[in-house]
């Protein structure tokens, strides 16, 4: 059993306890529940850069990779950088992450966030939504066609953008249709963990024009972000690279200026 089929069996389980803590017309009444949201699409298409930057704690594939700053001063520093929006990893279990890290990134921010989780049922939406998240991600290894359609629509309907994210062109051809906002390409492969932005260059050319590109995982230099682009690629999310230093905002920052210059 690969990591990704174990997080998703533990997922169901823990939506499961959720729903009995607390009900789905609860979370419909949370005080950010109403509030407007912020297109990520629309920062993307006016950037120049195109950066979503993560915060993420650790991973299966990395373990630890900084426990130590608070989420709050990450989107802060985020922000002031530059980014396009921030992706916030709300999975506890394998990342460490929790949406109480959603709230606190979003009572500091104006800018888009994305939360980064294992979806496998509305009720997770409900919970972003309520959360303060501008857009969700929906991963096609672990969806139906029929799984993804309902979820993206639910999500649409609650005024949340969709970023769909596919490693191969089965995924891909399985995933077209008109309720997602954004494709997003993993260079990671989910059974190896080795990464190459060669699957992005591959898939490019069959994701269609109406969706937004963006190219996920394993981006460190402004070279491979310049190289990307050439291939219509709009958002580049970048996680590690930052997370991995002691100011995680300065970074992006740095990166950001060597990207525009």
């Amino acid at each position: 059993m690969n990591i990704l089929n174990r997080i998703i069996a533990d997922k169901y389980k823990e939506v499961e306890l959720k729903k009995q803590i607390i009900s789905s017309k609860a979370l419909s009444g949370y005080p950010l529940f109403e509030r407007k949201t912020t297109s990520l699409v629309k920062a993307l298409q006016n950037s120049s850069s195109g950066i979503i930057a993560e915060h993420k704690r650790r991973s299966p594939s990395k373990a630890v990779i900084n426990q130590d700053l608070n989420v709050g001063e990450v989107a802060f520093g985020y922000e002031q950088a530059g980014v396009c929006g921030m992706s916030v990893l709300t999975d506890g279990k394998y990342f460490g992450g929790s949406l109480e890290d959603l709230i606190l990134a979003r009572a500091t921010v104006h800018m888009p966030l994305l939360r980064k989780e294992f979806i496998v049922d509305e009720y997770q939406l409900l919970e972003a939504k309520a959360h303060g998240a501008d857009v969700i991600l929906l991963i096609a290894a672990v969806l139906t066609r029929d799984e993804i359609k309902n979820l993206s629509q639910f999500a649409q309907s609650l005024d949340l953008e969709v970023l769909l994210e596919v490693h191969n062109q089965e995924e891909l051809e399985k995933s077209i249709m008109p309720s997602l906002d954004m494709m997003g390409v993993n260079n990671r492969n989910l059974k190896t963990f080795e990464v190459s932005t060669q699957i992005s260059k591959d898939l490019s050319e069959k994701i269609p024009a109406d969706f937004l590109k963006v190219s996920e995982s394993g981006i460190s230099s402004v070279d491979a972000i310049k190289d990307l682009q050439n291939y219509g690629y709009r958002g580049f999310l970048i996680g590690e690279n930052f997370m991995k230093t002691e100011d995680p905002g300065k970074s992006a920052s740095q990166f950001i200026t060597k990207l525009n210059n």
